[in-house]
């Protein structure tokens, strides 16, 4: 699994114009399953998302398409770990997508 802080790289009012695409790109990884749970930090720098287990080229490619990094306006740290406990509800998340 995967934890992504996104880091914004510009002014949050410029970060603010692209929101509702980010927004759709969001909701598109969600119906697919690729992510579980994402949010605001509470200092208005960045965001975070919770993403499945898969391949890591996958992850990146999914994070490649976020319309705030196409424009440069985000950064994503990826932090990879393996969930040794879930809740029954996230367990099918914990094992890989091929």
């Amino acid at each position: 699994m995967y934890v992504v802080l996104l880091n914004f790289a510009a002014p949050l009012d410029q970060v603010d114009n692209f929101l509702p695409d980010h927004a759709v790109w969001l909701a598109e990884h969600y119906a697919a399953g690729n992510f579980l749970a994402s949010g605001r930090r509470h200092t208005r720098d960045g965001d975070v998302i919770i993403a499945r287990a898969m391949p890591r080229g996958r992850l990146d490619a999914i994070l490649a398409c976020d319309p705030l990094a196409v424009r440069r306006l985000v950064h994503h740290e990826i932090l990879e770990f393996q969930a040794s406990r879930t809740s029954p509800a996230l367990a099918a998340y914990a094992e890989p997508v091929k």
